[in-house]
């Protein structure tokens, strides 16, 4: 088959089974789950996709809510990996868009499933839960669960066109400061204040921002404060997220962000220690090829590539693309000023607009897949390029 014909075999797939898809969208949607809490998502996913002649082992890995779908023997000289995401935002339900783009996901890999032989490529989907806390997907790498793929790539939805998005690394930590109690009227010096510490630790990192990067950011939020206004706060707990463009700057972030934690111990007469249950995210890394091929793909429907400067946000599947080529193409969904992680936006997940990204966004995935993988020179180049 040539390529017009692996595209109309696409264009028919995508068409055939775009209702289906969608109302799973707007299922998943309505009963949104938050990350790692993601049964019945996983599960609505994992039965669709067995209904389409898939085989799925679910769970995956050591995740629960995790799945790998191969549809055929498993057979063939290649192998791609469609990523599925399906968690949801505390208080804004789907804001992020992932009830779509797992679904668009699975879309792409049902239009692809009958084209394994001509293209002798395996394309599984590959539900990774977790994304917005526990930034799962690094834990699946570090598990070697992405090694036999030789690329990956998954849809994100956003407010502009980008093949390529500028996606910042993240690492994300509790820090515990821990004090003495004691009345704050009748004794407050026999008192070590754990919440004066807290506030000094992100005091010094607000000032830290006039001498960093373009493109760093810090945030921080109080998650215990102390436990009444007459007790000298004993235990404070907050949680911080440092991001950057580079992952080893990032890294030098994280160091400093910890001098200041002792820095501000040591101030207070506190002691202080971190933890986090959140694997650190990497920048996404960029494969020329594959890039190209996207830029073909996106100019063939028409989609106007916004501006490529702006930030997108931090994702886990930075961390796949330290592994191997790995794609996170953003599609347009809303208009500037909304954006992903707010309720306008969240608002957009089941209206025609979402209908209509659902079939771009699956036909971007799939004649990205299928342009690479009919061409043996492609293929060649793409393992050449490498993750750079």
């Amino acid at each position: 088959m040539n390529y017009q014909e692996l595209k109309d075999s696409i264009l028919d797939a995508v068409r055939k089974n775009h209702d289906e898809l969608f109302n799973i969208n707007c299922r998943i949607a309505d009963n949104p789950e938050l990350t790692g809490e993601e049964k019945e998502s996983s599960k609505a996913l994992v039965e669709l996709l067995t209904s389409h002649g898939f085989k799925c082992e679910y769970p995956y890995g050591k995740y629960d809510y995790a799945f790998r779908a191969i549809h055929g023997e498993n057979n063939h000289s290649h192998k791609v990996a469609i990523l599925a995401e399906y968690d949801a935002l505390a208080g804004l339900g789907h804001a992020c868009g992932h009830s779509l783009s797992g679904s668009i996901s699975c879309l792409a890999g049902i239009a692809l499933s009958e084209l394994q032989d001509e293209l002798d490529t395996d394309i599984h989907v590959v539900g990774t839960p977790g994304e917005e806390y526990y930034s799962t997907k690094g834990f699946m790498v570090d598990d070697g669960l992405f090694d036999e793929y030789e690329m990956t790539i998954m849809v994100h939805l956003f407010n502009s066109n980008l093949p390529s998005p500028n996606v910042l690394a993240l690492s994300a930590f509790e820090y515990e400061f821990f004090g003495k109690p004691a009345h704050s009227a009748t004794a407050p010096w026999e008192g070590v204040n754990a919440l004066n510490a807290a506030q000094l630790h992100l005091h010094a990192i607000d000032m830290a921002r006039q001498h960093v990067k373009e493109g760093t950011r810090f945030h921080g939020i109080f998650v215990e404060g102390g436990t009444a206004v007459n007790i000298v706060p004993d235990y404070v707990k907050t949680r911080i997220y440092v991001r950057a463009k580079e992952r080893d700057y990032k890294n030098e972030l994280v160091e400093w962000v910890d001098r200041m934690a002792e820095g501000a111990a040591l101030a207070t007469g506190c002691t202080w220690k971190k933890s986090t249950k959140t694997h650190p995210t990497d920048d996404l890394r960029i494969n020329k090829t594959g890039d190209k091929v996207l830029r073909e793909v996106y100019a063939e429907l028409g989609l106007e590539i916004g501006d490529e400067s702006v930030i997108f946000a931090s994702s886990d599947v930075g961390c796949v693309s330290y592994l191997c080529p790995t794609f996170q193409p953003c599609l347009k969904l809303s208009e500037p000023p909304i954006n992903i992680h707010m309720r306008e936006f969240e608002e957009l997940i089941r209206t025609p607009a979402a209908e209509k990204a659902l079939d771009e966004g699956a036909l971007i995935i799939a004649l990205h897949i299928i342009k690479i993988f009919s061409s043996p020179e492609l293929i060649a180049s793409l393992k050449a390029d490498g993750i750079q």
